[in-house]
């Protein structure tokens, strides 16, 4: 399998052994190694390097902004309906 333009093998790796030398994998991990977990025979995760990109930094909002207990609410709307009543028969069971 290739990755980043370049040949890269994926080793593969139990849950039990996973737990018992986690340690070991993670250094693994760390050094850019990808790494499958078994649960049995079967693929269930993959533990990959982790890279920051830029989309993933977290930055102040841009210009002025509003604490969001300071939004002002719209307006209500005029209906000519009793919202209470018809929850009232909403809720009753069927008869």
């Amino acid at each position: 399998m290739t990755t980043y333009d370049y040949p890269m093998t994926i080793k593969r790796v139990r849950i039990p052994d996973l737990k018992a030398n986690l340690s070991r994998h993670r250094h693994y991990v760390r050094r850019g190694h990808v790494l499958t977990v078994l649960d049995r025979e079967t693929a269930v995760a993959q533990l990959v390097p982790y890279q920051q990109t830029e989309s993933q930094r977290v930055r102040q909002p841009a210009g002025r902004y509003r604490a969001p207990h300071r939004v002002p609410l719209p307006p209500p709307l005029p209906l000519d309906l009793d919202l209470l009543e018809l929850l009232r028969e909403e809720r009753q069971p069927e008869r």
